[in-house]
């Protein structure tokens, strides 16, 4: 017998007439996530129900509960509507419950309506029964060590012991398509996550300063990517090289604007990339009053050169909820590895922390942007991160 799993959805199914479509798209991102295990996903009335080589279950159920739009699964038992049957499976499931765990309710949820036992009695018949047979078992409805829970579908029973919580909200490439600027630090890998939750398909953009910088924030970038793809299968991670870039700042403009400059440099390039992509949205890290570049009068100014529609996820969080988010990614660890990348690079002493557009467009004259931008982006580089 294969490994049965129910995965349960929660905010699509508030969807009304488009809830088909969101169903449609996170039962081809089951499939996508479970491609390796040769598991096959049905889709039922409010779950679907994943069945896989027994062998594969604990690494099926962690695929699964990285997949957005997720609530949550449960590793189930699967039996016919007769109560008979339904009670000998309660029977073999409590009896692998560890003995020390004593304390137990039954719970539970009929969407089959023509069953001939309401809910309740269910879990009366039930727990009587496991009374019966296992007189070690006590009866504890506010705080079991078990809960064996039971859902009685159109054509059959799952039984379930477990309950694991998925990310939840809407299943990647439902909504549209960003371009995530990724840092090297610990708030865009949040920003990037927190998007494709949201249902986008998100494509990562990292600037580095090779050879002034080492290759190891690229590596950085890669890795991060990594961990974000456990939602979405697979991102597009593109690099593109900010060296050239710097040295006409450093040698040409005002070094306390250097960052705002850099900023509105790299806003630029993302939307051309973003245009060749045909991609929607930018995704930044930004979270209001945290550094120099991110107070409102910077974010003004340097959102002044893109007319692109600029997602910031975290503009209301503070560093510990961001910290604590990229603990939860497991991202934290990479973000803080101590290797430079093109934005802590020839960072001024005082930057400007409340510059003036008309100030900045003077420095800016100072270059050749049209070059600049080509340069840079005759140094792009793509890759394809798997989780």
């Amino acid at each position: 017998m294969p490994a049965k799993i129910l995965v349960r959805y929660g905010e699509i199914a508030l969807k009304g007439k488009n809830r088909g479509r969101f169903e449609q798209q996170l039962q081809n991102n089951l499939k996508e996530a479970l491609k390796d295990f040769q598991a096959t996903v049905e889709k039922m009335q409010g779950r679907f129900l994943v069945s896989g080589p027994k062998e594969n279950r604990g690494k099926m159920v962690e695929r699964l509960s990285k997949v957005f739009g997720v609530a949550s699964l449960s590793t189930v038992e699967e039996t016919g509507l007769d109560l008979e049957d339904i009670k000998m499976m309660a029977l073999e499931m409590a009896g692998r419950v560890p003995t020390d765990e004593k304390e137990f309710k039954v719970e539970t949820r009929r969407s089959n309506k023509q069953f001939p036992y309401p809910s309740p009695e269910v879990n009366k018949i039930l727990g009587s029964h496991l009374l019966e047979h296992y007189p070690r078992l006590k009866v504890n409805l506010e705080q079991p060590a078990f809960t064996l829970s039971i859902e009685i579908s159109h054509n059959r029973a799952f039984l379930y012991l477990d309950r694991v919580e998925g990310p939840g909200g809407l299943p990647v490439g439902i909504t549209g398509r960003a371009l995530l600027m990724l840092s090297g630090g610990i708030d865009s890998p949040v920003a990037g996550w927190l998007g494709m939750k949201r249902g986008l398909t998100v494509e990562a953009l990292h600037f580095h300063s090779f050879p002034f910088t080492s290759r190891r924030s690229q590596e950085k970038a890669v890795d991060i990517c990594r961990k974000l793809a456990a939602g979405s299968g697979s991102i597009r991670l593109h690099m593109i090289n900010m060296a050239s870039i710097q040295k006409e700042l450093r040698a040409k403009c005002s070094e306390e604007m250097a960052i705002i400059l850099l900023r509105r440099m790299m806003l630029r390039l993302a939307e051309k990339l973003s245009t060749d992509r045909g991609l929607q949205a930018l995704i930044t890290g930004e979270s209001l009053g945290q550094v120099a570049s991110q107070t409102l009068e910077s974010i003004i100014v340097t959102e002044k050169v893109t007319d692109m529609l600029i997602l910031r996820p975290l503009v209301g969080m503070d560093k510990k909820e961001i910290v604590n988010k990229a603990v939860e990614l497991d991202t934290y660890d990479i973000s803080i590895r101590p290797y430079e990348d093109c934005c802590t690079l020839f960072l001024p002493q005082n930057p400007v922390t409340r510059p003036k557009l008309d100030q900045v467009e003077n420095q800016e004259a100072k270059l050749d942007q049209e070059s600049l931008i080509k340069e840079a982006m005759a140094s792009l580089e793509t890759t394809l991160v798997k989780r």
